[in-house]
């Protein structure tokens, strides 16, 4: 073959011998990639099956360890793929060591996310699907790994956050979660007749699966300018705070109406001047 007016010799019989071993590679690695991970998420579910693991948990490792999964085959494929063209990939295994030692110096920020991430994994800090604080941001827990967890906030917005930047961890899943509902009613209405309602439809909530403790009438909670605050208090299940608080307020304002108990209104009195002269 003629290149640019210089005759290279090209062995067609030992590029096509190469082309085809290419090509088995890559075959090879397009089954064994998915039988992997179908292998190791069965290994997964497996284990939680025997050992009775917390399925936020199963999620965590899952992702994490199909995660590494696919490092290491994208390393691997790489290194066999070279190994084809007939570079000898010994000495680029060394100077990548060398190498990885001279980034290591400057890249601490890296080496901080793999050690915060390994704490966080082995602390149970969070799992998959837990709702946490983190860094300021509230959100369910998409994927932990190594280096960055993901954490999808109420709005939709996925916020991929660097492990080294975790400094603490506000878990809203582990345990009950209290549930908190405070109603006005006006100055006119009778507190104690007010507050004999609120433990009526107490007493119906109590029955509720939902509910783990409560829920129960307190009372009082403050006195404003326009409207006397009743507060009712309630221990529920972990991610149902709000729904039963919903719930709550419906069943509350219902009873109320039944009861000729008023809500609050705004007034507001305006005084004309008279006019001098």
């Amino acid at each position: 073959m003629e290149l640019f007016g210089v005759d290279i010799p090209i062995n067609f019989e030992l590029l096509l011998g190469k082309v085809i071993k290419l090509a088995i590679l890559i075959v090879a690695f397009s089954i064994a990639v998915p039988l992997g991970k179908k292998m190791i998420s069965a290994t997964i579910n497996k284990m939680s099956l025997t050992r009775k693991t917390k399925p936020g948990r199963i999620k965590t490792l899952d992702k994490l360890l199909l995660n590494i999964f696919s490092y290491m085959m994208i390393f691997i494929f790489i290194g066999t793929m070279l190994s084809i063209f007939g570079v000898n990939i010994g000495p680029l295994i060394a100077g990548a060591g060398v190498l990885g030692l001279a980034i290591g110096f400057g890249a601490q920020g890296l080496v901080s996310d793999v050690v915060t991430g390994f704490f966080i994994l082995l602390e149970q800090q969070m799992e998959v699907d837990d709702y946490v604080t983190v860094a300021g941001i509230d959100g369910i827990v998409e994927e932990i790994g190594l280096r960055t967890t993901k954490v999808r906030a109420f709005d939709g917005t996925l916020n991929y956050l660097p492990n080294r930047i975790i400094e603490n961890v506000a878990n809203h899943t582990r345990g009950n979660m209290r549930a908190l509902v405070d109603i006005g009613i006006s100055y006119s209405n009778d507190v104690d007749q007010a507050i004999s309602v609120l433990e009526r439809v107490c007493e119906v909530f109590q029955s509720d699966e939902r509910f783990k403790d409560g829920p129960n009438a307190i009372g009082v909670q403050s006195i404003d300018r326009t409207d006397v605050i009743l507060r009712v208090i309630g221990q529920v299940e972990n991610g149902l705070q709000w729904e039963c608080e919903r719930d709550l307020l419906k069943a509350i304002k219902t009873a109320f109406d039944a009861a000729n108990i008023e809500l609050p209104l705004n007034y507001q009195v305006i005084q004309e001047q008279p006019q001098i002269g």
